[in-house]
């Protein structure tokens, strides 16, 4: 019902209840009227004290109210009939102002002005508020939770599972990853698979690398040693396909050889080198090869240490490789040997070549990886792999003098004789034009401590033939240093 009549007096309309009719209740007696002297001011409105409490349900308001029956305008200050009256009252007649107001004292059920509310304590307000602060800060995430809950309650078609679709099929491997590094240098590493002449067809697996578009593939000599002579070379890069191949030199020394592709594809891609020199302790690594003639095993680690002197033998010939490794924990087993080890760049730093297992020593032996790998240094490696594309032939740098291959810990003596009864310093060699004598103890060669024989050879073995070093050497308790110019030996004899 609309109120924006309330406070204007309107006629009452005596054809049109605002109820349904009901038994007439019993006729109201009149109400006493007040002393002339009482003003109508104090009849307009009761005051908040006067007023008693309804016992009922609340009255609705003065417009929703019928309006008493008489010929007359009721003012709009006129107390109403009460909202539980079926049948309104008739009001006595007036003329001129009389009879006077009704007295101050309200009917049951007349509408009253709501009492105010007691006020509510300060205290209960602020702990209101702290709740409230509360739960807005606490229920944001709550809030959220809740909505996307009942969005997925209202729609019946929506699910948490996450379909093979919708994988992030464009998924791609930043460079310098281990996986985008494999990825790369994987069709470049082949798969070797060595059987002697004999009848009993004996050889092995190991791996190497293109080393360039030609059909060039390095590799350790210990590889590839079974058919050096009369044996079978077959290749087998990482798609499948197998090429013959056959050696181009070895060098037993370095443990290095190059055997070159008969049939080489046209689309060979030669894996990059780096520097070795400038490897540093810690630097990641990644190792390939066929260990136990599993192909295509990536396995990675970091350089353990440089400059780590190993001698190793190929097992068959007796005679052993020197060389100035790169120690790597990267797992590397018997298949590695002759494979790649790569920097993070994917960059050739190292051949992978020996390692240390219990109770076998250096070598190539069945046992497995315990963490220690060793690798020839790129840079030699290198030096020894064009010398043999070159000539056939490895060609060494050398002292000119004979040392004790078996005494460590005191630096590498100088023996007494040489091999078959000859001069342990070869008359105007390179260590006789220096001063070195029989019985000196090489203790230091250029920056690097000698500690052995064969510490010695490998150091000498990173240089070529032709440059100068410096020697540190004791003799009868005292120390000196001499200036060598390294010389030149050809071939394994």
């Amino acid at each position: 019902m609309s109120t924006e009549n309330e406070g204007t007096a309107v006629p009452a309309d005596q054809s049109a209840p605002s109820v349904p009719p009901a038994p007439p209740a019993p006729p109201a007696t009149p109400p006493t009227p007040a002393a002339p002297t009482e003003t109508p001011a104090t009849a307009q409105e009761p005051t908040p004290a006067e007023a008693p409490a309804p016992t009922q349900a609340p009255a609705p308001s003065q417009a929703h109210a019928p309006a008493a029956p008489s010929p007359e305008p009721t003012p709009a200050h006129a107390p109403a009939a009460p909202a539980h009256a079926q049948t309104p009252v008739p009001a006595p007649a007036a003329a001129g102002g009389w009879p006077p107001p009704l007295p101050v004292t309200p009917a049951w059920g007349a509408p009253v002005p709501p009492a105010p509310e007691a006020p509510r304590k300060r205290t209960g307000g602020l702990v209101a508020a702290v709740l409230v602060a509360a739960l807005v800060a606490g229920g944001v995430g709550g809030g959220v939770g809740y909505w996307a809950a009942s969005q997925r309650d209202d729609d019946p078609t929506s699910s948490t599972t996450i379909s093979s679709g919708d994988s992030p099929a464009s998924f791609k491997r930043d460079p310098g990853t281990v996986a985008a590094v494999a990825a790369k240098a994987l069709p470049s590493v082949v798969t070797i698979q060595a059987k002697s002449g004999g009848t009993d067809g004996e050889g092995g697996t190991g791996t190497g690398f293109v080393y360039d578009k030609e059909g060039h593939i390095v590799t350790n000599n210990h590889v590839v040693a079974s058919a050096a002579d009369g044996g079978t070379l077959s290749v087998t890069f990482s798609n499948g396909k197998s090429y013959d191949a056959e050696v181009v030199g070895r060098a037993e020394g370095y443990d290095v050889a190059v055997i070159k592709l008969k049939n080489a594809p046209s689309n060979l891609t030669p894996l990059a080198l780096g520097d070795s020199d400038k490897v540093a302790v810690g630097d990641s690594t990644i190792a390939i090869g066929a260990p136990f003639g599993l192909s295509n095993t990536v396995t990675t680690g970091i350089i353990s240490a440089k400059n780590r002197p190993v001698a190793s033998g190929d097992g068959g010939s007796g005679k052993n490789s020197y060389m100035s490794a790169l120690q790597t924990d990267a797992s590397i087993n018997p298949g590695n040997s002759g494979g790649p080890l790569l920097d993070a760049s994917g960059a050739v730093i190292g051949i992978n070549s020996a390692i240390q297992s219990t109770g076998s020593g250096y070598g190539q032996s069945q046992a497995g990886s315990i963490g220690l790998g060793f690798a020839i240094p790129v840079n030699q490696a290198k030096n020894v792999a064009e010398q043999l594309i070159k000539t056939g032939k490895p060609v060494y740098p050398v002292i000119g003098a004979t040392v004790n291959m078996q005494d460590q810990g005191e630096g590498a003596a100088i023996a007494e004789q040489g091999t078959g009864g000859t001069p342990s310093v070869t008359p105007n060699g390179p260590a006789a034009k220096a001063g070195l004598k029989p019985g000196d103890v090489i203790v230091a060669f250029d920056d690097h401590k000698i500690d052995s024989g064969p510490t010695l050879i490998s150091e000498i073995w990173t240089h070529k033939p032709g440059d100068t070093v410096k020697i540190t050497y004791e003799r009868n308790g005292k120390t000196a240093t001499a200036t060598v110019t390294l010389g030149e030996r050809t071939g394994d004899s």
